[in-house]
């Protein structure tokens, strides 16, 4: 004979186990960015939350603290612990990351690289811009400002790391197809505005008659138009051209001091990864590679973009 008190216990059960069901069927994805705070990180961050805010997954942000790679490494393993069904981790270093990578996708961990590749792991995704693509027609606009005998400076991002390595290449492709015998001088930084502003001042005194200034991001650009007004230079004295269509950088442009850039859509590179990642962790098929695109901005379109791209909102210069 079954008692009220029976019935209640079996429905009770029958809640926890409807309960533990949904819990277990929830995907949890990790999405770990390097510690960057620049504009254009802040708006790849925004479009990979908004990504994580779809009903059914539980999403955990995490930053590797000063962009250090020991911080990163040490939340991947975290993540491993946690049983995390998927990753979606912009790299503070593509080969130095990959050993913890390696041991996610052994505990069968799907991993998306976001916006920066990674070396020696076999990943499920790269989700970027086509980085050499993108550079390859910032240098043949560059090549188009200059002659045979002038000087172009570039900044270069972090080498350690793909994007770096993809922008600087894709710049010098780009240049050299078109114009072969100009002076690259090379200004070594690790996607630090500081360092740019500084080693642009240092290559401006040692080339005064350089004609233009390519940037490998737009942090870049902004160091270097301090460099340019540190020595007297007003806007468009030496043309600028950035790489990103960070807000800042399309301000640069509104205002005269950036002549062309490299533009990523931003968001839609946080976004995309994250989106991604879930797929992936549901068990469904995902491209090996992902390009979100890539823009050339230039004076006459600049306003558009920035109103197509979401960019707009972020402007301080209308």
């Amino acid at each position: 004979m079954i008692t009220k008190r029976m019935l209640g216990r079996l429905a009770i059960a029958m809640a926890t186990a409807g309960l533990m069901s949904a819990a277990a069927a929830e995907t949890t994805i990790a999405y770990i960015t390097n510690g960057n705070t620049n504009e254009g990180w802040t708006l790849i961050n925004g479009g990979a939350k908004k990504a994580g805010q779809k009903a059914g997954v539980k999403f955990i942000e995490l930053a590797a603290e000063k962009g250090e790679l020991s911080k990163q490494l040490a939340i991947v393993e975290d993540m491993i612990t946690r049983k995390v069904n998927a990753i979606a981790i912009a790299p503070v270093d593509s080969a130095g990351i990959a050993p913890a990578i390696n041991k996610a996708l052994a505990a069968g961990i799907k991993v998306v690289a976001v916006d920066t590749g990674i070396t020696g792991a076999k990943i499920t995704s790269y989700v970027a811009t086509d980085n050499i693509k993108a550079a390859m027609v910032q240098g043949d606009w560059a090549a188009g400002q200059v002659k045979d005998g002038d000087t172009v400076i570039y900044v270069t991002g972090d080498q350690g790391q793909s994007t770096g390595q993809e922008r600087k290449k894709g710049f010098l492709d780009g240049l050299n197809a078109k114009r072969k015998n100009v002076k690259v001088v090379e200004v070594a930084t690790t996607w630090d505005q500081t360092m740019a502003q500084n080693g642009v001042e240092t290559a401006l005194r040692a080339n005064p008659t350089a004609k233009v200034i390519a940037c490998a991001w737009d942090g870049g650009a902004l160091g270097a138009k301090a460099a340019l007004m540190a020595a007297g230079k007003k806007a468009g004295d030496v043309k600028i051209a950035g790489f990103d269509g960070s807000p800042g950088g399309l301000d640069m442009m509104k205002q005269g001091w950036q002549s062309a850039n490299a533009a990523q859509m931003l968001a839609k590179i946080g976004q995309v990864g994250v989106e991604t990642a879930i797929a992936a962790a549901e068990g469904k098929n995902v491209d090996a590679r992902i390009d979100t695109g890539s823009f050339l901005v230039l004076p006459s379109n600049v306003d558009q973009f920035a109103k197509d791209s979401g960019v707009a909102q972020f402007m301080k210069v209308k």
